[in-house]
């Protein structure tokens, strides 16, 4: 292990988050074959294959996994001692890698933006995807913090809470319960349910809403991204439990309306998190402390800017 170069570690490193040594060799400018000498030598010096080849594919081993997380380990800790010589320096540039759950796409783009003016010698590098994927960025030390609608358990993180998170039921404009007020959950027993894809978090939360008020829809039907699912819902095709950040443009120009269901809205949470073992780069620290400072705040005004609908979502959660 004492002959291992930076240079193999890099090599191995993107061998192993692009799962391919062709696309390894296009992100280093390398040929495919300097990049297959450079882990062969690797594997010379640890003693064990780090990858195995299954039909097209390659996967890590047991040996190539631990030795990943230890390879993303030390480049997050170069990456924080050149962003502190850079500090002495003077006039340098912070990357700010942050990755997101798709729900907080609604706001979370604001608030960078916000956050940007504030400190403007940022290079910000931000990552959408669906909560399993954001975790596999996470673990996979290739963002800093992500923005989640929940606490992981999948791996160790620290989830730090900024701003509150509601949930309503959605429908058509004109749909017959648009009007009604203190709506029983049961009624909604016989509506065409359109839901997120297992292991989201907006699933996850619906799931764990219904199983608390035992409710069980009797159609449901999948569906990948909450676009589709706005897009579905205005054409008459069901009801939906969405983010109210999700809906806020809809709802301001009468596309969607929402259904006034005794006990929501439901108050979530948004978290920052990261992994537990990470050394925060200075500039990621500072974006956490303006979450905690001025995430709340901006958010609230962002959902009652959009429409009257939102002026009491913080306070009605009981009442429908």
């Amino acid at each position: 292990m004492r002959h291992i170069t930076f240079r193999q570690l890099t090599v191995f490193a993107s061998v192993a988050a692009n799962r391919s040594f062709s696309r390894a060799a296009e992100d280093l400018c390398l040929t495919q074959p300097a990049v297959s000498m450079q882990i062969k030598q690797l594997e010379d010096r640890v003693g064990l294959p780090l990858f195995e080849k299954m039909g097209k594919r390659i996967y890590l081993t047991e040996a190539g996994t631990t030795l990943a997380r230890h390879a993303n380990t030390i480049a997050q800790q170069l990456r924080v001692a050149e962003e502190d010589l850079s500090a002495l320096r003077g006039g340098h540039v912070s990357p700010l890698n942050i990755g997101m759950v798709s729900a907080a796409k609604y706001f979370a783009v604001r608030l960078l933006a916000d956050f940007c003016r504030q400190c403007p010698n940022i290079e910000l590098r931000l990552n959408v995807q669906n909560r399993e994927r954001t975790l596999e960025l996470l673990a996979d030390n290739q963002i800093d913090l992500a923005i989640m609608d929940d606490t992981p358990q999948e791996i160790d993180t620290v989830a730090e809470s900024f701003a509150e998170h509601p949930y309503f039921f959605i429908a058509n404009y004109d749909h017959a319960l648009v009007n009604k007020h203190r709506i029983l959950l049961e009624t909604l027993n016989s509506e065409f349910f359109l839901v997120r894809e297992p292991k989201s978090g907006t699933r996850i939360l619906t799931d764990r809403y219904f199983l608390e008020n035992n409710f069980r829809p009797k159609a449901v039907l999948e569906l990948d991204c909450n676009e589709t699912i706005k897009q579905a819902v205005m054409a008459g095709m069901g009801i939906a439990f969405l983010s109210a950040y999700a809906v806020a443009l809809e709802l301001q120009v009468g596309r969607l309306s929402r259904l006034k269901v005794i006990g929501t809205p439901v108050v979530s949470e948004w978290f920052a998190v990261r992994r537990t073992e990470k050394q925060l780069p200075r500039v990621a620290e500072t974006f956490c402390q303006f979450l905690h400072q001025e995430g709340k705040q901006t958010m609230t005004h962002l959902l009652k800017g959009r429409s009257h609908i939102f002026k009491t979502v913080f306070t009605d959660q009981a009442i429908g």
